[in-house]
């Protein structure tokens, strides 16, 4: 059923939302995601979408959830699609299983361009704005497709001009579209001016906003800057004294985006609302019931007693037709009541980005769109100059490191205050040869409101192994391999862009390096190390390290320089399980220095 169609057959004034989910990077993240949608599916939203990697990186998963959540679950499916670096028959294909699925929603974009310049090409021709996919789906199919298209409070974040954006996105409903998602926001105002804009111009269809609920502040401030949303001074002055406090920043979270949505739909007639899941479940059930959209917990544990007494009575007072009572049943309880909440639920409820637990639905890109250097080219220029020698790229890890830039490649913000505890180990590190993209002291039971190393609710204790991952040359990683050999508390992966391999990992099982002891908790493992989330990574670094090498001129020497190291280097990712002394750890690197300067 096309969602427009949904909506107008709402009851006047009744408010309805939808959820929007982001494909996992791996199958069993996949799996409980499904899990997750069953459960949340009892929420009733008017419908759920599913967002299209950059360059239709997920388009099978993509389509297969849309399939699975409306075939299985009965939810209306919203399928987002893309025409960045996509060739014209994955295009055609797409539409042609989606509506031999019985899909009629599409979200009809534009798409997230990776920031080199080299990399940003249409996929066709013909298919350059979303404006062009709009045109081609309704000169196709009609009217089969219900279509959707985003719109941005704050103007688009490649665009320095908003009244140009509106005549846009009018000319995108003008082709076709039904109905508009907005950009996600923080600041009312800015909708509210926005969406007056719209109607004033012409717009009439549906204008659903975004809402979402902060999970974490370093991922709230990520996909904030990445997309640059305005973020009001009042919002930032009550997370910064709560922002190493995971779990009052989830409830600030759901606190902020109910008052949001109850100041829209109370004082500006707004209705609709999407919320963008980040594929997690609890925030989202306790914004709807906060917003009395839904039943809460008690009201649905007093509902399920009373239908089970009723039951009961029924049962005890119906007779067989000789007046005997009916042969036992046995007792089934019902699987809705039962697996409403789900004791899964809270299991993933602090993901700590690519390093997250991998079996989690939440593990993945948090921006939902993949990876890319995340900068404007001549900034990424100005950061990382021109390299011409390992030493000048050297320079540049050791220039992040001491904050002298501000982001590397791999790494879009500045690094946490925990570095300072390896600050200087990482320097050597990396004048040594080792390029250092991510890593972490380790941590033996530090309070959890430790303003350095805290994380999770009050009251707990947090732990976590020493690691670090860096890039290193072919000769340098054989003679840590022979070290690591003789040392029974270190594992490792590694990988070179060519798919080679190499681990000292003989047992394949998860490994926790960080984890916190909370009051009446179970343990939670946040951070989760093992094969198939290191091979999820190594995909995405070595693209990213293309992604540099493209940023100058074919035949350059930087270029050809930073290809060869891309190349022929490997990516190492170590963990020092010896959490109590960790000097050993830095001893396997310092213990042989000569002979391995770059």
């Amino acid at each position: 059923m096309k969602i427009t169609d949904k909506i107008n057959a709402l009851e006047p004034n009744k408010p309805f939302y939808s959820f929007e989910y982001f494909p996992p990077k791996t199958d069993e993240g996949l799996s409980n995601l499904y899990d997750r949608l069953r459960r949340m599916s009892l929420l009733d939203p008017l419908f759920v979408s599913f967002t299209w990697g950059t360059g239709g990186s997920t388009v099978d998963r993509t389509l297969e959830m849309c399939v699975i959540a409306q075939g299985l679950y009965g939810l209306e499916t919203c399928m987002h699609l893309t025409c960045t670096n996509i060739a014209k028959g994955v295009l055609e294909d797409a539409l042609t299983e989606a509506k031999n699925a019985g899909i009629q929603n599409i979200l009809a974009l534009r798409g997230d361009p990776p920031r080199g310049q080299e990399y940003w090409t249409s996929s066709d021709d013909e298919f350059t704005h979303a404006i062009d996919l709009v045109r081609y789906i309704r000169k196709k199919y009609g009217e089969w497709f219900c279509i959707g298209v985003a719109g941005y409070p704050e103007g688009h974040p490649d665009s320095n001009d908003k009244e140009q954006d509106l005549i846009h996105l009018k000319e995108k409903v003008d082709a076709g579209a039904n109905f508009i998602i907005s950009q996600l926001f923080y600041n009312i105002d800015s909708f509210v001016e926005w969406e007056k804009k719209c109607r004033k111009i012409g717009i009439t269809v549906p204008i659903i906003p975004c809402v979402m609920p902060i999970q974490g502040y370093n991922s709230f401030r990520r996909i904030t800057n990445l997309c640059k949303v305005d973020v009001p001074v009042d919002i930032i002055n009550d997370l910064e004294p709560i922002q190493h406090d995971d779990q009052a920043v989830k409830e600030y979270g759901v606190s902020l985006a109910t008052s949001i949505i109850s100041e829209l739909q109370k004082h500006h007639n707004v209705l609709g609302f999407h919320l963008c899941t980040l594929n997690l479940e609890k925030s989202v059930r306790l914004i709807l019931e906060k917003l009395k959209f839904v039943k809460t917990e008690e009201e649905r544990d007093d509902l399920q007693l009373m239908s089970r007494r009723r039951s009961v009575t029924n049962e005890i007072i119906r007779r067989e037709p000789d007046g005997s009572l009916p042969a036992a049943k046995p007792v089934i309880w019902e699987e809705q009541g039962a697996d409403y909440l789900g004791r899964s639920e809270d299991w993933d409820n602090f993901p700590n980005g690519r390093w997250g637990d991998p079996r989690s639905p939440a593990f993945g890109d948090i921006d939902s769109h993949g990876r890319s250097l995340r900068v404007p080219p001549d900034l990424a220029l100005g950061y990382w100059k021109k390299p011409e020698s390992i030493i000048d790229v050297v320079q540049i890890f050791k220039s992040y490191i001491l904050c002298e830039i501000p982001m590397l490649p791999w790494s879009e913000e500045p690094l946490l205050k925990e570095t300072d505890a390896i600050r200087s180990k990482l320097i050597k590190l990396n004048e040594l040869g080792y390029l250092t993209v991510s890593s972490q002291p380790a941590v033996n039971g530090v309070k959890s409101t430790d303003p350095d190393f805290g994380w999770g609710p009050k009251g707990g204790y947090v732990y976590q192994k020493a690691l670090v991952e860096f890039f290193v040359s072919p000769e340098m990683f054989e003679r840590l391999a022979q070290r690591i050999s003789k040392n029974c508390w270190v594992t490792y992966y590694a990988a070179k862009r060519n798919d080679e391999f190499s681990t000292n990992v003989k047992e394949e099982t998860p490994s926790a390096v960080t984890w916190g002891v909370f009051p009446g908790k179970e343990i939670v493992q946040p951070t989760i190390i093992e094969k198939v989330s290191f091979d999820a990574w190594k995909v995405e670094a070595f693209a990213l390290w293309a992604d540099w090498e493209h940023l100058y001129p074919e035949g350059s020497p930087s270029r050809k320089l930073l290809k060869d190291i891309g190349d022929s280097w490997w990516l190492v990712n170590l963990v020092y399980h010896d959490y109590v002394n960790s000097e050993g750890f830095w001893e396997l690197f310092f213990g042989d220095e000569t002979g391995s300067q770059p």
